[in-house]
């Protein structure tokens, strides 16, 4: 197919062969012609547009654009709170009351006091308070504030009242410190041995008997006069009936009774005669009660 030839291009080149006809003398001819198909050129570009033709029209921009950020979405979850670091901390120092393992009766109300120290860099206020956090809570409050501040450094001891569980077994109840704003930091706890009573049952000694438990004698004096003196231990309170035993089968005209108020001993002297020369004699005693036995023995010689 052939293409039509536009008016425009048309134009164009009747120009060119135009100028080219009325060149000026003196010139060579590719000037000439280069010269004057550049001035025909500008004068159609800026002739009157043709009928029905569209002429282009470009507006610039005012200012440069501006591109707005498109805002994403805010987070409204409100964050948990969390201990600030160096803030809040606590050490453990002892157990003042109700050391680990303390056996305890069981439903039997006592008081456990921790001794803990303040080792962060905030001061503990009213506003603290300990927590109950898990375990066995042996009746104690779930929270109990804290009655004074407790500067950076300083010890503080910490009571609560409990109450022993009614079953007998293990038990520990774990406890937290809370900062005024709800934080939670650090743990302590108590444990305790819930026993039954036990009755103490005592086996008394065997009952004692009231006894003399000896007899010694003392000679002086020389033949034929001599005297003894009789010393008689008993084990406690009571009374003794003796009577003398002679060597030569006499009888005892003087029996005596002592009366003991406490263990001890007593005495008492008799005098002797014995004038044989080249012999000698004895005397012992024999306890009539509560004994029923026979202690001796008193030895008198006459050379």
């Amino acid at each position: 197919m052939k293409k039509k030839l536009r008016p425009l291009n048309f134009l164009i080149i009747a120009a060119l062969f135009l100028g080219a006809c009325n060149l000026p003398s003196g010139t060579t001819g590719e000037d000439t012609v280069g010269t004057a198909a550049a001035q025909t050129l500008a004068a159609v570009l800026s002739a009157t547009p043709l009928p029905g033709a569209v002429t282009p029209s470009f507006t610039p921009l005012s200012q440069p654009a501006t591109l707005t950020p498109i805002p994403t979405n805010a987070n409204t979850n409100t964050p948990v709170p969390t201990a600030t670091s160096n803030c809040n901390l606590m050490q453990f120092i002892t157990d003042v009351t109700i050391p680990d393992g303390t056996i305890v009766s069981p439903s039997q109300a006592f008081t456990k006091t921790w001794r803990i120290k303040n080792v962060g860099t905030c001061t503990w206020t009213p506003s603290y308070a300990i927590v109950f956090s898990s375990g066995n809570s042996m009746n104690g409050p779930a929270t109990q504030a804290l009655t004074s501040n407790v500067n950076p450094g300083q010890s503080v001891d910490i009571s609560v009242n409990l109450t022993a569980p009614a079953t007998p077994g293990d038990y520990t109840a774990y406890w937290k410190l809370r900062d005024g704003s709800g934080v939670l930091f650090n743990q302590f706890y108590v444990q305790i041995k819930v026993q039954n009573s036990v009755t103490p049952t005592y086996t008394l000694p065997p009952a004692i008997v009231f006894a003399v438990t000896g007899v010694t004698f003392n000679v002086t004096g020389t033949c034929p006069n001599f005297s003894y003196t009789v010393n008689v231990t008993t084990n406690g309170a009571g009374t003794v009936n003796l009577h003398r035993i002679f060597s030569d089968g006499g009888t005892d005209t003087l029996p005596r009774t002592l009366n003991f108020a406490s263990a001890g001993t007593q005495s008492f002297t008799e005098p002797v005669y014995f004038g044989v020369a080249g012999s000698s004699s004895w005397t012992d005693i024999y306890i009539d009660s509560p004994n029923h036995q026979q202690f001796g023995r008193a030895t008198f010689t006459c050379p």
